[in-house]
C-alpha cells in the first residue's frame, strides 16, 4: 500500500534545503515518507553556470549536487525517515502540481539561488499554492524553521467566512496536535463605512455587530478542536492580511485557506493568501477547500 509522501521541490539553494529540514521533521512527526524532487528544466536557468563553477557536467551537478545534497540533508538528523528522490522532466510548477495529486503536502523554500531564480521560484510558489491538489507549505522566515514536538512557535489559523468543517481548519488542528503547541484562531473584522461614531445611541452599533460576527466565526472554527489542545481566540479590527502578518512574527506555522472555483485553471489565491505567502515571518500553509 503506497502512503502519500511529503514532497519537497528542491533547487540546490539554501532556502530549499531549509525546506528539506522542515519537511523531514514533518515526515518524522507524521510517520510519512519524504520525496525530494527537482525539475530538470530549472537547470536551463542555473545549471550551466553551476557546472562552470564546479567543473562538472550539468547532468552531474543537477542530479548529485541538487537531489543528492537534499537527501543527505534530510537524513542528517532524521536517519529513520524514508527518503526517495526524483528528477522531473517538466517545468517546476507543472511538475509539482502533478506531484500534488498523490502527495500529503508539498513543501517549497521561498527563494532561489539568483535574482532570476528568485523570481522564478516565487512564481512557482504562487502558481502551486493556487493549483495544488493538497496543502502547500512555503518555508519563510529567517529564524529556526524546524518542526519539533513541543516547539515554541504556535500554529496560527486565519479564520475564513465559513470555517465549519473546512480543510484549512482540519489541517491547522492536526498540525497543532502533532507539534504539541497551542492553536491561535484569528479573524479580522472591519468597521462598516457607514458607521456613525458621533451619536451616543449609535456608537459601536454596526461595529459591535461585526466584532460579534468575527467572534462567532472563531468559535465555529474551533468547534471540533480536540480535548486537551490549548486554543486561543483573537478578533482584530482591520485587514485580514495585516492581522495574520502580525501574528506570524512569533508563530511556527501560519495556515490560510483558499477557495478554488471549479473549472477555472487560472491562479486561485485570495489576496490574503497571496499577501502572507510573500510577507509572512514564518512558514505558510495554503490549504485549498477543494483539496
Amino acid at each position: 500500500m503506497n502512503e502519500p509522501p511529503i514532497v519537497v521541490g528542491v533547487d540546490g539553494s539554501e532556502p530549499s534545503l531549509r525546506a528539506v529540514d522542515w519537511a523531514a521533521d514533518e515526515a518524522a512527526l507524521r510517520g510519512a515518507p519524504l520525496r525530494l524532487v527537482h525539475a530538470s528544466l530549472w537547470e536551463r536557468y542555473e545549471g550551466a553556470l553551476l557546472a562552470q563553477e564546479l567543473d562538472r557536467p550539468v547532468e552531474e551537478v543537477m542530479a548529485r549536487d541538487v537531489v543528492g545534497t537534499a537527501e543527505e540533508r534530510a537524513l542528517r538528523d532524521r536517519a529513520d525517515v524514508r527518503v526517495t528522490t526524483d528528477v522531473l522532466p517538466s517545468e517546476p510548477a507543472e511538475g509539482l502540481v502533478h506531484e500534488s495529486e498523490t502527495a500529503l503536502v508539498v513543501v517549497l523554500g521561498c527563494r532561489g539561488r539568483s535574482g532570476l531564480a528568485e523570481a522564478l521560484l516565487g512564481s512557482v510558489g504562487v502558481t502551486l499554492a493556487g493549483r495544488a491538489h493538497c496543502p502547500v507549505i512555503v518555508v519563510r522566515g529567517s529564524h529556526d524553521n524546524r518542526v519539533r514536538p513541543g516547539a515554541a512557535g504556535r500554529v496560527v489559523l486565519g479564520v475564513r467566512e465559513k470555517p465549519a468543517g473546512s480543510a484549512a481548519v482540519r489541517f491547522a488542528l492536526e498540525e497543532a496536535v502533532l507539534r504539541g503547541v497551542p492553536l491561535e484562531a484569528v479573524r479580522a473584522w472591519r468597521r462598516p463605512g457607514h458607521s456613525v461614531t458621533g451619536h451616543p445611541l449609535l456608537v459601536g452599533g454596526p461595529a459591535h455587530l461585526e466584532e460579534l460576527d468575527a467572534a462567532e466565526r472563531v468559535e465555529e472554527a474551533l468547534r471540533d478542536a480536540p480535548e486537551g489542545l490549548e486554543v486561543h481566540r483573537r478578533t482584530v479590527e482591520g485587514h485580514a492580511r495585516d492581522a495574520l502578518l502580525a501574528a506570524s512574527r512569533d508563530a511556527g506555522l501560519l495556515v490560510v485557506g483558499t477557495r478554488r472555483r471549479h473549472g477555472n485553471v487560472g491562479l486561485q489565491l485570495s489576496r490574503v493568501a497571496h499577501g502572507v505567502l510573500h510577507h509572512a515571518a514564518c512558514p505558510v500553509a495554503v490549504v485549498s477547500e477543494t483539496a
